[in-house]
């Protein structure tokens, strides 16, 4: 029989079937969308690299409360009124804006706080780097409170790595584990590809997952030098 892997990471229920695995790069960040409507402001943020879980979350709390998403570049065109009204919004990868996304984000902010309508921005910088040139805007955005996600520690890594081959029933020895969460990148969405990658050869091939198979799928993908 196969030994499994048991991991102390607490978790909590997202969307559908998945979880989201908790660890010290991304407790602080959870902590808050958990902590909603309750926040320590009606703006937040979120900030972190791609693969980092951001959008994950914001999508759980985009369940929880029913939020509109908005894209930076639908900021120009959109009615502010009206998203207000919607009491909860998402506005997803801010990195820069036009002069006139910056006057409309500035209104956003405005009128939301007016309102008591809820705003989360998410952004792979800390708000204050990004490169925004309206005054008012930036120092509006310099008092929005924050949390950071990391780049997944060995815990958390290992513990995504076993959720993913578990949600596709894969039975995998821990030693695969290890050799991929010591090489692969340290994110979500390179232990997504790498899980998808070794099942398909899997399948296809009619082979167990074995270390072999988990360094010939990384030498094709370039992962590391073999």
């Amino acid at each position: 029989m196969t030994r499994q892997l048991v991991l102390e990471l607490g978790h909590r229920p997202a969307s559908g079937r998945e979880d989201f695995l908790v660890g010290p790069s991304n407790e602080a960040a959870v902590a808050l969308i958990d902590a909603w409507p309750d926040w320590p402001d009606n703006i937040v943020a979120l900030s972190g690299p791609s693969g980092s879980g951001k959008t994950h979350l914001a999508e759980v709390w985009r369940m929880a409360s029913s939020a509109t998403s908005l894209s930076p570049d639908g900021l120009p065109d959109a009615d502010i009124p009206a998203l207000v009204a919607q009491r909860a919004i998402i506005l997803e990868d801010l990195v820069t804006l036009s002069p006139e996304g910056e006057r409309a984000l500035f209104h956003l902010i405005n009128l939301a706080r007016a309102e008591g309508a809820f705003l989360l921005i998410t952004s792979a910088e800390p708000l204050a780097r990004l490169p925004l040139k309206l005054p008012d805007l930036v120092s509006r955005l310099k008092a929005v409170p924050q949390a950071a996600l990391g780049a997944p520690d060995d815990a958390l890594l290992t513990g995504i790595l076993v959720k993913l081959f578990a949600d596709r029933q894969l039975r995998v020895p821990p030693a695969v584990v290890t050799y991929l969460a010591s090489r692969i990148e340290r994110s979500v969405a390179a232990a997504r590809l790498i899980v998808a990658e070794i099942d398909r050869a899997s399948l296809s091939g009619k082979r167990p997952v074995t270390v072999p198979l988990a360094a010939e799928i990384l030498a094709r993908q370039g992962e590391m030098d073999i």
